[in-house]
């Protein structure tokens, strides 16, 4: 998440002890709740019944619902990306190609979605709003970021002017991805091996067919 959001929809992170313990405490709940009700029945209003504060103690740190989405977001993707990063170093001895590698991080993505359900209402959820849409495609231009310099590592180096082929091509992932969870509530093996088809033949024409080892970004 950035700037490119408005203020209200960024978590106000607290400088005291006393306050971050209360700020982990609205994210654990929150967690809980939109598990339990969705996007739908998410509001700040339960939030606050559900931990027994008022509502302005939550608003200190959460001035909107967005925050609280968007502190959860970064927080997964910040998982995610540790995940691409520990699997790109346990496979840096191995010598595969780029679409092995390229099969090797959807599999990880999907794996990672279906494994955390919350994570993935947010990050493969439909936008609802123009500030859900805009923290969506943040989202994904920080997933092609990372896509890129993994990619860079098995063989690809895609190039740096517009339009942006990494964030492209995450976002064909992606649509996969949240195909399947529409009508499947989970990433499906076959939705997984779609999206690594889908993907493949997109960054085809960009890979020119290099081989190299599986390595992570720098």
């Amino acid at each position: 998440m950035n700037q490119t959001l408005r203020a209200d929809a960024l978590a106000r992170q607290p400088l005291q002890q006393r306050a971050k313990d209360r700020f982990e405490r609205v994210i654990e709940a929150s967690e809980s709740l939109l598990l339990e009700k969705g996007l739908e029945g998410f509001s700040i209003p339960l939030l606050a019944e559900r931990l027994g504060y008022a509502r302005a103690t939550i608003y200190k740190f959460f001035p909107t619902p967005y925050a609280v989405y968007n502190e959860l977001l970064r927080r997964y993707l910040a998982r995610l990306e540790e995940a691409l990063y520990r699997a790109g170093a346990d496979s840096q001895a191995s010598s595969i190609s780029w679409q092995e590698a390229t099969a090797a991080f959807v599999s990880l993505a999907a794996d990672f979605h279906n494994a955390n359900p919350v994570g993935r209402l947010l990050i493969l959820g439909g936008p609802v709003t123009d500030e859900s849409y805009r923290a969506q495609e943040i989202t994904i231009a920080h997933l092609g970021s990372l896509t890129r310099r993994l990619l860079a590592g098995a063989g690809i180096v895609l190039p740096e002017m517009e339009p942006d082929t990494a964030a492209l091509a995450v976002d064909i992932g992606t649509t996969c991805f949240r195909h399947s969870v529409f009508l499947h509530g989970t990433v499906t093996p076959s939705y997984r091996d779609e999206a690594v088809y889908a993907m493949v033949a997109y960054l085809s024409r960009y890979a020119d067919g290099t081989r190299g080892s599986f390595k992570t970004g720098t």
